[in-house]
C-alpha cells in the first residue's frame, strides 16, 4: 500500500527531482504534478521525463494532489505556500523538506491556516543542484525527520513518515525547535565553517591562485565541495535559523580559543586526547552506515 496516490512537487531541484524520481521507482502508480518557478527548469523536467505532468502554475500543479511537497529555500516557503493556497484540496497534507523547521512551521500555518502541515527534513544532500542532479537513491538509508506542529493529529504525521520510508529513508520524529538544535551542530554550523575557510583562501588571492588551488589536499578539498552548496539555500537557513547558529557558533569559538591555547602552550597531550575523541566519532558514524568506510572517502584512482 502506498500513502498517497497523488503527489505534487513544488520546486525541481535537486531534493524535488530526486523525490519524483524516488517515487517513480518505488510507488509507481502514484501520479506525479509539480511545478517551479524558473520556465527553464520546467521545461528539462518536461523534457526528461520527471514527472507526469509539468505545470505553468502552482496552483494548477496541487489542484488533484492528496500530499504537497514544497522543495524551495526555507526563505521562499512562506510565498509558496501562499500561491497554492486557493487551490489546495482540503483533504491533502503539506509538508517540505527545509533544512530549518521552527520559522518553516510558522510561515506554512500563516500561509494555509487551515491546511494540515507535517512538516519534514530529510537530511540528504549533494553540493550539486537541477532537475537533472537528483536521482531515486538519494534518500536510501540516510534520515529524514519528520516535525509535525503541536496538536497534529497521528495519521497525517505516519503518512508522511511512511512515505518516506518507501523511498527508503530512515524516520525519526522530533518537535522543530529541537531539530534546529541538532542540525545547527551537525550541518548548519560545518557549513558556515566551509565558507568561512574558503572565502579565507580566497581572501589570500596571491596564493589562492597558484599553490592553495594546485595543492588542495583532502581537507581543504573537501571544505570546496561543502562550500559550493546552493548559495540561496543556505542563505535563507542560516537567517531562518539563527538563534541556534549563533548559540552553536559561539561553543564553537570558546572550544576554537581552547585549542589554539593548546597549540601556544605546546599542550600535546591535550590535543592527542581531542583528535582521539574526534576520530571515534567518525567511526560511529560509518558504523551508523551514514557514510562509506571506501578508501579516500570512494574516490576512484586510476
Amino acid at each position: 500500500m502506498v500513502p498517497f496516490e497523488r503527489v505534487a512537487i513544488i520546486g525541481l531541484g535537486l531534493i524535488g527531482s530526486s523525490i519524483a524520481r524516488g517515487v517513480r521507482a518505488a510507488m509507481p502508480d502514484v501520479r506525479l504534478t509539480g511545478f517551479d518557478a524558473d520556465a527553464e527548469v520546467r521545461a528539462i523536467a518536461g523534457r526528461i521525463d520527471l514527472l507526469d505532468e509539468v505545470a505553468d502554475t502552482p496552483g494548477a500543479a496541487v489542484a488533484e494532489a492528496d500530499l504537497v511537497i514544497l522543495c524551495v529555500p526555507v526563505g521562499a516557503m512562506g510565498a509558496a505556500a501562499a500561491q497554492i493556497a486557493a487551490s489546495l484540496p482540503a483533504a491533502a497534507i503539506v509538508s517540505d523538506v527545509g533544512s530549518c523547521k521552527a520559522e518553516v512551521a510558522r510561515a506554512l500555518r500563516e500561509a494555509l491556516p487551515d491546511a494540515t502541515i507535517v512538516p519534514a527534513h530529510p537530511v540528504a544532500g549533494t553540493e550539486r543542484s537541477g532537475p537533472e542532479a537528483g536521482f531515486a537513491s538519494l534518500f536510501h538509508g540516510r534520515w529524514t525527520i519528520v516535525t509535525p506542529i503541536e496538536g497534529t493529529p497521528a495519521e497525517p504525521v505516519e503518512r508522511v513518515a511512511a512515505f518516506w520510508r518507501q523511498l527508503g529513508a530512515q524516520v525519526d520524529t522530533m518537535a522543530p525547535e529541537h531539530h534546529d538544535r541538532v542540525l545547527a551542530v551537525t550541518s548548519h554550523l560545518p557549513h558556515l565553517i566551509a565558507y568561512t575557510i574558503v572565502g579565507t583562501a580566497d581572501d589570500l588571492a596571491e596564493v589562492t591562485q597558484g599553490e592553495v588551488i594546485k595543492y588542495s589536499a583532502g581537507g581543504f578539498r573537501d571544505f570546496t565541495r561543502i562550500a559550493a552548496s546552493d548559495p540561496t539555500m543556505w542563505r535563507d537557513v542560516f537567517l531562518a535559523n539563527r538563534e541556534a547558529v549563533l548559540e552553536m557558533l559561539q561553543r564553537f569559538s570558546e572550544d576554537l580559543s581552547q585549542l589554539q591555547r593548546a597549540i601556544r602552550w605546546g599542550k600535546g597531550d591535550e590535543l592527542f586526547d581531542l583528535f582521539t575523541r574526534t576520530r571515534a566519532i567518525r567511526r560511529s558514524i560509518v558504523d551508523q552506515g551514514q557514510d562509506s568506510e571506501a578508501v579516500d572517502f570512494g574516490r576512484p584512482h586510476s
